[in-house]
């Protein structure tokens, strides 16, 4: 019996081995698809039940379980479950009472990081309302563009932003829009306060009949991403996209328990849906700050034992960027949940800061397809397995890079990339996996749909990245096609920088495009320009136009004077040579200037700046 004991507890010893071996994540593997189908599970069950089981709800629930729980700190205040479920009963009866909503009405947040974007978003879903979530980073054009294009009756507006809300007023009066401000007083006549109203209102709970209508395929918010028109586009969320994003901490082993650091902006999905709504169904405490700061990260994570953290890539090399110091390692941080970040800056992370979990993810606010890497391999946005892929089916398809279209074969289908080999991803559009697409837009939202990719008559979402699958079924984010590049964690639509730049009465043409400087994550903005005939180079008009019409991130910090532009046989403006070139002045003929902060003007960029920029003397 012994004996045989011995060999079967060496049989499976030499099992284990081999498929340690041969399956090295196959226990991650696992848990990461029983996690997904339980999670499944309990979306089923809220779409098949009447009424509508919204995250609204699932956050009421959370009230009457403990009250008493804190839900938030923020600046040294704390704020409980109950008192923001109160609170939000007051915002909802205010903007019922002053503004006349009605389910299925929209109103604008133009709020900054705060507690009252919490509740006031409550409120507003009490009502049935959907909320459009303004970048408060955009002015004039671009604010006017984002507020219309979602059809919002009401915009609410934190006291700071002000001065955004005048420049605007005109044409909102116009309209008949209703514009409050979170502010006691405000001397602007057409902008009406909001806090003395809400401070009245009763703070008892509101029917549910207000909200009797919404279902799983209703629109719960508008958020803003950049695209080719020159203009931020309204994705549609809805509140089964709602769902399934704010599952994404349960995905990542995030517990009720934990305490969550959101440093992110809110207008964004990243900061409201993974986070404050992630943390809000996990029934967590959120720790929110006004905006990222490195040298008060840790501090923060330690004065309020943060055990899950929010990072961009930048923010994890502004952090990696600070002084090293003994105390770095001493936190209670155990996951962290992100995106964009470089393998080097990664390594460098986790040596510094200690044995953290990093969740490294892949997702667009209005695409349908998505990746997780939840064993924590250094560079990969993802892993592949066989449950995600069923339930949200897609494909990597070869690209042309110079013509920028997928390449098709002779029967005019698509052709799959090669394993290993980088393709376009694209994600099938299907009644699980559904692409909405842009408020207001059809025009870009055709754009984003491709059609007979693998056969005639199929539809899918073009998601404009290239990535690459490896042998172990390892997804890498690769680059970005089309006209947009990323630069301090945002999206810039490159035709609305060159829209800008072409005001200028002594420019003729702009390119614009996302060029990579050393230790810097993303691409940084630069313009390749020529001038009109007889006309010089006005640098402080064009410093003038892009910092009053453009948000920092926008601006291109480098510009290229050229004789002519070079385009394509589709007259498209080339750029792949000029991303290449980038702006050394070393390696390029052409004047080159560079955006100067501290002279407020662009002045010709030397091979000292050049080198400045290179040693991160100077700050971009």
């Amino acid at each position: 019996m012994y004996i045989w004991f011995t060999v079967l507890a060496g049989l499976a010893l030499v099992s284990f081995s081999f498929l340690k071996t041969c399956f090295p994540h196959l226990h991650e593997d696992c848990a990461y698809i029983l996690t997904s189908l339980k999670l499944c599970l309990r979306l089923i069950k809220y779409k098949k039940s009447k009424p509508f089981y919204s995250v609204l709800d699932h956050f009421l629930d959370a009230v009457k379980k403990h009250p008493s729980k804190i839900l938030l700190h923020f600046e040294g205040r704390e704020y409980t479950y109950g008192e923001v479920d109160r609170q939000s009963n007051k915002v909802a009866r205010a903007l019922r009472a002053e503004a006349r909503l009605k389910e299925g009405d929209t109103v604008a947040l133009f709020l900054t990081n705060e507690p009252c974007f919490m509740w006031t978003w409550v409120g507003v879903a009490k009502l049935g309302c959907s909320a459009a979530l303004l970048n408060v980073n955009i002015r004039s054009k671009s604010l006017l563009h984002c507020f219309s294009c979602c059809a919002a009756k009401v915009i609410v507006a934190s006291k700071e932003l002000e001065g955004a809300l005048e420049e605007v007023l005109p044409t909102l009066r116009e309209q008949g829009i209703s514009v409050y401000l979170l502010s006691e007083t405000c001397s602007i006549q057409g902008i009406n306060t909001l806090s003395d109203k809400i401070s009245k209102a009763s703070d008892e709970p509101l029917p549910r009949d207000l909200r009797a209508n919404v279902t799983i395929r209703s629109t719960a918010l508008y958020i803003y991403t950049s695209g080719t028109t020159g203009l931020p586009k309204a994705a549609v969320v809805t509140h089964e996209r709602i769902w399934t994003a704010c599952l994404i901490q349960a995905i990542c082993g995030v517990t009720s328990e934990d305490v969550f650091y959101i440093n992110l902006p809110l207008y964004h999905s990243a900061g409201f849906v993974i986070g404050m709504i992630g943390g809000m169904e996990r029934g967590l405490t959120i720790v929110l700050r006004r905006k990222f700061s490195a040298s008060q990260f840790w501090d923060d994570c330690r004065k309020h034992n943060v055990t899950v953290i929010q990072y961009i890539g930048e923010t994890m090399r502004y952090l990696c960027n600070t002084p090293v110091s003994d105390s770095e390692k001493n936190h209670r941080v155990r996951i962290a949940i992100g995106n964009g970040v470089r393998t080097d800056i990664w390594t460098e992370f986790l040596n510094r800061f200690g044995d953290i979990k990093v969740r490294e993810l892949y997702a667009a606010t209005e695409g349908n397809i998505g990746f997780i890497n939840y064993t924590s391999k250094i560079g990969a946005v993802g892993r592949l397995n066989f449950v995600h892929r069923y339930f949200f089916p897609y494909t990597l398809i070869k690209f042309d890079t110079e013509k920028e279209e997928p390449v098709r074969n002779a029967a005019g289908l698509c052709i799959e990339a090669a394993r290993g080999e980088t393709g376009l991803l694209v994600g099938m559009v299907t009644q699980r996996s559904p692409f909405v697409g842009y408020a207001g837009n059809e025009q870009q939202t055709e754009k984003k749909r491709l059609r007979d990719v693998m056969k005639k008559g199929d539809l899918y979402f073009n998601t404009g990245d290239l990535l690459r699958v490896d042998d172990m079924n390892f997804v890498y984010f690769q680059d970005r096609v089309g006209d947009t590049f990323r630069w301090k964690g945002e999206n810039v639509a490159t035709s609305e920088v060159a829209d800008i730049l072409t005001m200028a009465d002594c420019l003729f043409e702009a390119n614009v495009y996302g060029v990579k400087v050393e230790g810097h994550e993303g691409r940084i903005g630069m313009a390749a320009v020529t001038l009109k005939e007889g006309e010089d180079f006005d640098s402080l008009h064009i410093y003038k136009l892009v910092v009053n019409y453009l948000p920092a991130y926008a601006r291109p910090r480098f510009i290229r004077i050229q004789p002519c532009m070079e385009i394509t046989g589709t007259f498209k403006l080339k750029k792949g040579k000029l991303v290449e070139e980038g702006f050394n002045p070393a390696n390029i003929k052409d004047p080159l200037y560079f955006l100067d902060p501290e002279k407020k003007t662009y002045v010709p960029l030397t091979e000292d700046i050049y080198k400045a920029i290179a040693r991160r003397e100077i700050k971009l």
